[in-house]
């Protein structure tokens, strides 16, 4: 085992994430996640107190970085409200569809396990999921400001209203099996950003 390493709490996050997000929080135990990082236990006690503390850190990780590639959206010039909008959706699409969709959306795998398992875990996942929306929200207001968006309710409404028909989608896609559910949230967004 390798205890050398310099970024060992971020490499422990980045196996957690890649075992949580295929079996789930209960699903992976500590003697799983130490052989797959290759780290002793005592490693792992160095930078988490508990499993509980490492869901948490696993879920600031997975935040963050949902976040940086929301903001590197975000800093693509020329692009309307609505094209950002677009743009997500296409690429939630994308990720949603690879072999490593479940890495793509700890909020589709987690959400309902971990909020009868954790209220400290579960107010994290909120905490994150608010952070998205803000963004989303932005990007609302950014198109009505543009006229790319004709749909004038509450920016942040409009905002939940788009997230939880993509959280709805990827449930459905997971049971289907098939990509049928995004084709369908993908034109009730259109509608949606347009409808006044």
């Amino acid at each position: 085992m390798n205890s050398e390493r310099p970024d060992t709490r971020q490499h422990i996050l980045d196996c957690g994430q890649r075992l949580v997000a295929t079996k789930g929080f209960v699903g992976v135990g500590l003697a799983e996640l130490l052989t797959t990082a290759g780290v002793p236990k005592g490693s792992f006690y160095h930078y988490f107190a508990s499993k509980e503390v490492f869901g948490i850190a696993l879920l600031d990780h997975y935040f963050d970085d949902y976040l940086n590639r929301l903001d590197a959206l975000a800093q693509a010039s020329g692009l309307t409200g609505a094209q950002r909008l677009e743009t997500y959706c296409e690429r939630w699409t994308e990720t949603q569809r690879g072999e490593d969709a479940a890495l793509y959306c700890l909020i589709v795998k987690l959400s309902a396990e971990i909020a009868d398992l954790s209220d400290a875990m579960r107010e994290r996942m909120l905490a994150g999921t608010g952070r998205v929306l803000g963004v989303l929200a932005d990007w609302v207001a950014e198109g009505q400001r543009d006229s790319s968006i004709g749909n004038r309710q509450s920016a942040t409404a409009l905002a939940e209203t788009f997230y939880e028909l993509w959280l709805g989608a990827s449930l459905l896609a997971k049971l289907r099996r098939d990509s049928t559910a995004f084709e369908g949230a993908l034109a009730r967004t259109r509608e949606l950003l347009q409808s006044g």
